[in-house]
């Protein structure tokens, strides 16, 4: 019987002094997960955090607050390296981490972090986008971008990325979508000078390429987005290759409105009054002769012509 007790006490010692040897190496491991922490080294604070976490949950109640405190510091360390990565521009890597942070706060409780690493996510896409667009991955910003917008339609910025994106990857009625929707989103000014900009190149481009309709198409689009002298240049220019006088005319007398100080202003009156004779409007054609008698390239023909049509 003696013998038995003797067992039995024998086996308690040793369990106690186990749980006891447990706690120590639980507590040394959490230990070594602070001073990592301190010294800004986060990957390994986070591998002794788990270790320390698993040892202590081992020991039951002892354990308790080790288990307790590996669970703050886990998400916030998690969380914490995704941020290193988002600084270093390790953007698929941090999106991956922030996952994972999200996960582990959620399950230990940890709204803040979950909330942070939420509205980060978005941010990442944008940042990454930025990255792409300067690297002229058009496509590959475009697509960040659009998870970026997928996830907060209403980001005005994400939008206008979008659609300078779409833009150069030559994608223009997305782009287009884009950039109204950054309009509805405090972008308004922005988006219009990029739509606007966007069609006053087709437009240009039209016209190199002796594609006069869709020169003056592209033209009043980008003229509709915000006025601009160019755009109606660009229509004036393509109408007179179209032999379309009257248009031609209208669109030139719009470019002077707008741009009255332009340094081909001359240029633009003395095709103004050519165009206005060939139509017969002699009336128009004389007041814009009028204005180059001085000129030292168009006066002395201007003055011809003056005579030539009888003008008072």
């Amino acid at each position: 019987m003696k013998k038995a007790i003797l067992i039995i006490l024998s086996s308690a010692i040793a369990a106690v002094t186990l749980s006891a040897q447990d706690m120590a190496t639980a507590t040394e491991t959490f230990n070594n997960g602070a001073t990592a922490q301190n010294m800004g080294d986060y990957d390994s604070a986070l591998n002794y955090y788990r270790e320390a976490m698993t040892m202590a949950e081992a020991c039951g109640e002892e354990g308790a607050d080790i288990v307790a405190n590996c669970k703050t510091y886990i998400p916030v360390l998690t969380l914490a390296i995704a941020k290193n990565q988002i600084k270093s521009e390790a953007y698929d890597e941090a999106l991956a981490k922030l996952d994972e942070a999200i996960k582990i706060a959620e399950e230990y409780e940890n709204v803040e972090v979950s909330a942070e690493a939420t509205e980060l996510i978005p941010q990442v896409y944008l940042q990454k986008g930025n990255t792409l667009l300067n690297n002229k991955d058009f496509a590959g910003a475009a697509e960040s971008y659009q998870k970026a917008v997928e996830i907060d339609s209403t980001n005005g910025t994400a939008c206008l990325r979008l659609g300078m994106a779409l833009t150069n990857a030559g994608k223009i009625a997305e782009a287009e979508n884009a950039y109204k929707m950054a309009m509805r989103h405090g972008q308004q000014a922005n988006a219009v000078k990029q739509l606007s900009s966007t069609y006053l190149k087709l437009a240009a481009s039209a016209l190199k390429a002796k594609n006069y309709d869709a020169a003056i198409s592209y033209a009043l689009k980008s003229n509709e987005y915000a006025e601009n002298a160019t755009a109606m240049q660009v229509a004036g220019q393509a109408s007179v290759q179209l032999q379309k006088n009257d248009d031609a005319i209208s669109y030139f007398e719009k470019y002077v409105a707008l741009s009255p100080n332009a340094r081909n202003v001359n240029d633009i009156f003395y095709s103004i009054a050519v165009l206005a004779q060939q139509a017969g409007d002699n009336g128009k054609a004389c007041s814009y002769y009028q204005k180059l008698t001085s000129h030292p390239t168009y006066g002395e023909t201007a003055k011809q012509q003056i005579a030539a049509l009888k003008c008072n």
